[in-house]
């Protein structure tokens, strides 16, 4: 009786246990039956989309097309797919590879005239007796400026059917779009650098013969403090005209502007007060490389510098949940929000202001905007004897944004 009951267990078990397989499959195939075959094929289509367009939005290399010609092949439907140049096969995926030096003679003509063409076997002849590639559709991609950079070669095993002309020339479209935008990163960027040598610039004139003046009235009188002041300048100069990222962290900003006071309170003396309240929380936060430097010294260079007595400068950085508040204020003279307005808006059409007040605010608010979009820019209170407030706000995580310190 014990080997026979054993064996029934064992029966049971097994039984048991697909019993509860084909359950698991069913409920499997339940939840798929979720999807219409229509939704579940725009799925893998934009999926597939979207595993390629990464790669391509860093423009069109042999690394990008090396990570996007599988993704390309699979949107396509070909027996293979190239990315060419007008000099190389940057990429293949699946068969026709040994073509190569005929699709580069295929995307220079294709490049030249923005043309797309079919090849038949008379442009793919070769010596491989068993060579299956009878056809290819080689389809310009282009640029923001509407010119070819490269082709995307589909590859057949027989002529081309119209079906997959007409998938390679719309995914060539969609290919050339994301290349486009690769560019408008890359010239962003470019813009973003060039915004803060800009800003560099602006503070190299005035501030630099300022500081050197105020360290040489120390030089015989007090050399001490003028070691420590050069020793200041020297590290505030670093991190302003160092190769940096576009952005920085709230800490390393608030440091710099630490140094720029410091040799600011050796030209003013007792004039200069100095108020800060910073939230320890927010210190990490990452902000735009030198937003907070043009504020400051805004303030002191054109609120306070022209007010006799005293003046203050108070920087405060609150924490407002998922955002960072700053805020700069003087109780300068101020001035009138129609003239500042106007000046604002002539600096961002032109950068021509010689006072440096407006272009530094304009370059600043645009910088904001465009890191973190419109809902961003800089708040900008003033009035003539009132004093002038600038806040902006920051938020604390943000995609695509990371301080580099």
């Amino acid at each position: 009786m014990g080997p026979n009951l054993s064996a029934v267990l064992a029966v049971v078990a097994l039984v048991s246990a697909l019993g509860a397989a084909l359950f698991a499959v069913v409920r499997l195939r339940a939840r798929r039956g979720i999807a219409t075959a229509t939704q579940l094929a725009t799925y893998d289509v934009l999926h597939t989309a979207g595993l390629a367009a990464e790669p391509l939005r860093a423009g069109l290399n042999p690394a990008s097309a090396a990570k996007a010609v599988r993704h390309l092949r699979a949107l396509v439907g070909a027996a293979g797919l190239a990315l060419v140049d007008d000099s190389e096969v940057l990429a293949i995926d699946g068969r026709g590879g040994h073509h190569g030096a005929q699709y580069v003679t295929a995307a220079e003509r294709a490049i030249a005239a923005n043309r797309s063409t079919v090849l038949g076997e008379a442009e793919l002849r070769c010596d491989r007796v068993d060579c299956p590639i009878r056809g290819a559709v080689v389809a310009p991609l282009t640029g923001s400026d509407g010119r070819a950079v490269g082709v995307l070669v589909a590859i057949a095993d027989d002529q081309p059917a119209p079906g997959l002309v007409q998938a390679t020339l719309e995914t060539a479209h969609w290919a050339s779009a994301q290349l486009a935008l690769a560019e408008l990163d890359s010239s962003r960027e470019r813009l973003a650098r060039a915004e803060v040598r800009a800003l560099r610039a602006q503070i190299s004139p005035h501030f630099i013969y300022n500081a050197l003046t105020a360290i040489g009235s120390f030089v015989r009188t007090d050399p001490e403090r003028a070691r420590e002041l050069i020793l200041e300048f020297a590290e505030f100069t670093r991190y302003s005209f160092r190769a940096h990222g576009e952005f920085t962290t709230l800490a390393e900003e608030l440091r710099s502007i630490d140094r720029y006071l410091t040799i600011e309170r050796a030209r003013f003396g007792d004039r200069l007060q100095v108020r800060l309240e910073i939230a320890p929380e927010v210190l990490p936060v990452s902000v735009p490389f030198l937003c907070l430097q043009p504020l400051v010294e805004n303030a002191v260079r054109h609120g306070l510098s022209r007010k006799p007595g005293l003046g203050m400068v108070s920087i405060e950085a609150r924490d407002a949940g998922a955002e960072c508040h700053i805020t700069v204020e003087d109780d300068g003279v101020g001035m009138d929000p129609a003239v500042l307005a106007e000046g604002i808006a002539e600096a961002a059409r032109d950068s021509a202001d010689d006072s440096g007040q407006h272009v530094g605010l304009s370059n600043v608010d645009e910088r904001l905007r465009s890191a973190f979009g419109d809902g961003f820019g800089l708040v900008v209170e003033t009035g003539l004897g009132s004093g002038t407030k600038v806040s902006m706000r920051v938020p604390k995580f943000h995609r695509q944004v990371r301080a580099r310190t």
